[in-house]
């Protein structure tokens, strides 16, 4: 299988809808649809998935090194990305087959009043 090609670079936040709440607030699974720019999508296959628990910025700098070694591999509160690679499809559209987005919900809290993290439209990947 050749690896996909990115077709646009998107960055944006999107609100993210689960058919049944995730049982873990700050560890989701896959979303079960989502809607950006205010168009929404169904997500109908998930066709990757992964975990980053790298420390960034500031953050990558506060831990003793033993301690920073076992968050990377298990994450620590407020720090992680999980992300997704997702086919999806615009019931406007309907395009054949859907399109390939990759999204990721980012642990870290906003602020204060804000704990939850947010979730993210990274690009659109066109199969070659």
């Amino acid at each position: 299988m050749e690896p996909l090609k990115p077709l646009r670079f998107i960055g944006a936040p999107i609100d993210v809808q689960f058919d049944e709440p995730p049982a873990l607030e700050k560890a989701p699974p896959c979303p079960n649809a989502f809607t950006w720019d205010g168009t929404p999508f169904r997500i109908i296959a998930l066709l990757a998935e992964w975990h980053d628990y790298g420390r960034r910025g500031h953050l990558a700098r506060n831990m003793r090194p033993e301690h920073a070694r076992r968050a990377a591999r298990t994450g620590s509160w407020g720090v992680g990305r999980f992300h997704f690679r997702v086919r999806a499809i615009c019931p406007a559209t309907l395009a054949a087959g859907g399109q390939i987005f990759e999204l990721y919900y980012d642990r870290a809290p906003q602020d204060a009043s804000r704990r939850r993290g947010g979730w993210f439209l990274v690009s659109e990947l066109a199969e070659p």
